[in-house]
């Protein structure tokens, strides 16, 4: 019987937190230290950011990234071009028109969009 009772004034004991004098001020400080390292934070997160881009945007320049990208865009719309007119003869007035080759990126791009947006609702729904 006396276990029962000295785990019952244990469970009472431990049930009320002592009453703390300071504990306002306590809080009060801790909160202006976070404040304060806010700040510090973002600035320093902020300017990373800013080098960073700054130096990755140096070296896709440096490194005629847009030209090559140009180059292999003009090779795979020739290809794209070829492989179609060869499947399909009936698909002059397609290229015909000054956007012809251009619409046919648009359309394949906005295909890949509705692709993600379908597998991102299948995501959502799993």
């Amino acid at each position: 019987m006396a276990e029962v009772e000295f785990e019952r004034a244990l469970e009472r004991m431990f049930a009320r937190t002592p009453d703390i004098s300071d504990a306002a001020s306590f809080a009060d400080r801790v909160q202006r230290r976070l404040d304060r390292g806010w700040a510090a934070r973002r600035l320093l997160i902020g300017s990373a950011g800013v080098i960073g881009g700054v130096i990755g945007a140096s070296q896709l320049i440096m490194s005629n990234l847009f030209s090559r990208a140009e180059a292999a865009s003009s090779e795979s719309a020739r290809v794209l071009t070829s492989s179609v007119r060869q499947i399909a003869p009936q698909a002059d007035w397609l290229f015909s028109r000054p956007a012809g080759v251009e619409t046919v990126w648009v359309a394949a791009g906005l295909a890949l969009l509705a692709l993600g947006f379908v597998l991102t609702r299948i995501i959502e729904e799993i």
